[in-house]
C-alpha cells in the first residue's frame, strides 16, 4: 500500500528521520534512473541525485498536495537539477557503463548463484548489450525530446504528470514524446546496421 506522503512529508518537516528514511528509500531509485538517463554516467547520477535528495530535503516546507504528488513534484526538482547540470557541463559528459561495479565482470555474486533461477548467463549479456545500444542512442536525441522520452517511457509517467514536470501542454508533451521515440527509432536502425 502507497503511505500517504503528504503525511511523511509532514513527519519529515517535524524531525523524524525514519519518515525522511522512507521518503529517500522510496524514490531513490527513481532519482538516480532519471539522473543516470540524462547523464550517461553511473558517477555523475550518484553525485546528482545526492544533489537532488539535498534540495529535496530542503524544499520539503514548499511541496503542496494541491499542486501534485510527491513524486511529481520530486521529479520536477530532478529535472530542473539536470538542466541545471546539462548547461553547466554541456557535451563534456563522460559515458558510464549501466552496469558499473560487479555487473560488468559478467560473472554473478555468490548470493545470485544460489537463487538464480531466471535467464542465463548469455541473455544477461544480451540485455546489458541492448541497453547499453539504447542508452548511446537516446544520449544523441535532442535533450527537450529525452527527458519527454525518459520520463514517459523509463519513468512510467503519465502524460499529464509530465506535462506538469516540464510546465508545457499535454499536447507538446505527446510530440515530444513521438518525435523523440522516432529519433530513438533511427538511430538504432542505424547502430544496428552498423553492427551488422
Amino acid at each position: 500500500m502507497e503511505p500517504d506522503w503528504s503525511e511523511v512529508v509532514r513527519r519529515c518537516l517535524s524531525g523524524d528521520s525514519a519518515a525522511w528514511t522512507e521518503l529517500v528509500r522510496a524514490h531513490h531509485r527513481r532519482v538516480y534512473a532519471l539522473c543516470y538517463r540524462f547523464t550517461n554516467s553511473g558517477s555523475d547520477a550518484e553525485d546528482l541525485t545526492q544533489d537532488v535528495f539535498l534540495k529535496i530535503y530542503s524544499n520539503l516546507k514548499s511541496f503542496d498536495t494541491e499542486r501534485g504528488s510527491l513524486q511529481v513534484w520530486i521529479t520536477t526538482l530532478t529535472r530542473n537539477l539536470l538542466v541545471d547540470h546539462f548547461r553547466r557541463t554541456r557535451n563534456l559528459r563522460a559515458t558510464g557503463s549501466l552496469d558499473e561495479g560487479w555487473a560488468e565482470t559478467g560473472e554473478l555474486r555468490p548470493i545470485d548463484r544460489l537463487e538464480a533461477k531466471g535467464p542465463t548467463q548469455h541473455d544477461l549479456a544480451t540485455r546489458r548489450e541492448l541497453a547499453k545500444m539504447v542508452q548511446s542512442a537516446l544520449a544523441l536525441v535532442s535533450p527537450e525530446l529525452r527527458e519527454a522520452v525518459i520520463l514517459r517511457d523509463l519513468q512510467d509517467m503519465d502524460y499529464k504528470e509530465i506535462a506538469l514536470v516540464l510546465s508545457i501542454p499535454e499536447g507538446t508533451v505527446k510530440s515530444r514524446i513521438s518525435r523523440g521515440r522516432a529519433e530513438l527509432a533511427r538511430l538504432l536502425e542505424r547502430n544496428k546496421k552498423e553492427v551488422m
